[in-house]
């Protein structure tokens, strides 16, 4: 859609939305298990290779003996056999008596004795000799000498850091392949997800081919559950434009056959008018006149049916309206020798919530109706009443009524009733009134009175959904 003064705006495809929404924690869920990974990998290295130099370090402790008095060791090469690799770390040793070293490399970081549980081997990182390493230490204590005995292996972290950089490089490599075959896999696997969504915008395209508008429901198959709510809407969507367009074309061709009278009338008048026919010119001005009354009713029909939103209801004080419309119709009273009267039950409000313009046009055409249908000498009576919820707008004449066998068909568009000597009308006022009460939640009844009719608004005091 495009915005007001602003640009075109270009959506994203949903395909693409819906890759990037699956990529997005798949790539998520790659990147934590890396990071996972990679700590579990680098304390697997570590443990493996502690293992290892501890047992370097236990081989060597196990030869540390008490011979007249004095400690001795014997080396075995085995012990440092355990350490070689293909990184050929360098491997550092130091055992000492007490402060005293006994063998080994003397600038060997030492460990503080206190901190050393006995024959529980410890291990460390430091730096010696510019370089990490990692320091296996024990301490021992032997027979017949008072200072405790501390053996130390150490060696670099060359292969440590190798071995770790290979098993996360494999890592990154296998979740890379995976990713990659999960893309392959998702695309192909999003055009068959989408294969029903295209089919539904196909069934829809195909209407456009059509020359005449087709608005019977959409046959696209069956639809995933996802899909069949907008299928659904859009079904309803389709059953309002049937509705909307066949009260048109009925509308129209009803206002074209009620218009057509007036004016051929017109038509014929005109040419009399033309031959010097005087009563020819009170022909015209009637028709005109029934022609300007039919398309005032039209267009307040029009406004009563009007489709959309209907505005918010506002507060509609019945008893200024009612004044309102009499001062009006008071001159076509007199012309008609009808007699008009307002009555209220009592001195409080009867404000209702509803449109003014919808309450004008009902009373109005109900009060037209009134004279127009009268008898000269005739009463046309505006009454207001209140229930216990509700406000009642009557109005009554003392014209013919109507028949019971016309009362069900009195509220549609163009429809007469059967009355002799009856005044010409369009057939609209009655369809005005009930269109525009039912837009407000209002309800109309018709009544006899012999003589005449009684016509009955029933507004109700809360508006339809209010909470109060």
């Amino acid at each position: 859609m495009q915005g007001k003064g602003g640009p075109k705006a270009h959506a994203i495809a949903l395909r693409t939305r819906l890759l990037a929404a699956m990529l997005g924690p798949l790539l998520g869920a790659a990147a934590i298990i890396g990071i996972g990974g990679a700590t579990l990998i680098s304390d697997v290295v570590r443990r493996t290779n502690d293992r290892v130099l501890g047992g370097a370090l236990g081989a060597i402790a196990e030869t540390v003996q008490v011979e007249r008095g004095e400690v001795t060791l014997d080396l075995p090469p085995a012990a440092f056999g355990m350490l070689e690799n293909s990184e050929r770390d360098n491997v550092y040793y130091r055992i000492a008596v007490g402060p005293d070293l006994l063998t080994g490399y003397t600038d060997l970081p030492a460990p503080d004795p206190a901190t050393l549980a006995i024959d529980q081997p410890r291990f460390r990182f430091a730096r010696f000799r510019d370089q990490d390493i990692r320091i296996a230490e024990v301490k021992r204590m032997l027979p017949r000498i008072e200072r405790p005995v501390i053996v130390q292996v150490a060696e670099t972290l060359d292969n440590r850091s190798a071995l770790t950089r290979r098993m996360i490089i494999a890592l990154l490599v296998g979740e890379v392949a995976l990713v990659g075959v999960a893309v392959l896999l998702l695309r192909p696997a999003l055009g068959w997800s989408l294969r029903p969504l295209a089919r539904l915008r196909r069934t829809i395209e195909a209407r456009d081919a059509s020359s005449r508008p087709d608005f019977s429901p959409l046959d696209a198959g069956p639809l995933p559950h996802e899909l069949r709510p907008l299928a659904t809407a859009f079904d309803h969507l389709l059953a309002q434009l049937d509705r909307a367009t066949s009260s048109m074309r009925r509308f129209t061709a009803d206002a074209s056959h009620q218009m057509r009278t007036p004016l051929s009338i017109l038509r014929v008048q005109v040419a009399l008018a033309r031959r010097g026919s005087v009563a020819a010119l009170d022909e015209i001005d009637e028709a005109v006149q029934r022609l300007e009354r039919l398309v005032t009713q039209l267009l307040a029909l029009a406004r009563a049916e009007e489709s959309g939103e209907a505005p918010p209801l506002e507060a509609v004080d019945l008893r200024e309206v009612s004044r309102a419309v009499i001062g009006r119709l008071i001159n076509q009273a007199i012309h008609c020798g009808v007699e008009l009267t307002l009555e209220v039950a009592d001195d409080a409000p009867y404000v209702v919530p509803a449109h003014r313009t919808l309450v004008y046009e009902i009373m109005a055409n109900l009060v037209d109706n009134g004279i127009r249908y009268n008898q000269r000498g005739g009463t046309v009576g505006v009454l207001l009443s209140r229930q216990a919820d509700a406000v009642l707008l009557r109005v009554r004449d003392d014209g013919p009524g109507i028949a019971p066998e016309d009362r069900e068909r009195v509220f549609e568009r163009f429809y007469r009733a059967r009355a002799a000597n009856g005044p010409d009308g369009t057939g609209l006022g009655l369809a005005i009134v009930q269109s525009a009460a039912s837009r407000m939640g209002a309800v109309v009844f018709l009544q006899d009175e012999e003589p005449g009719l009684s016509v009955t608004v029933r507004f109700p005091t809360i508006a339809a959904g209010s909470d109060e």
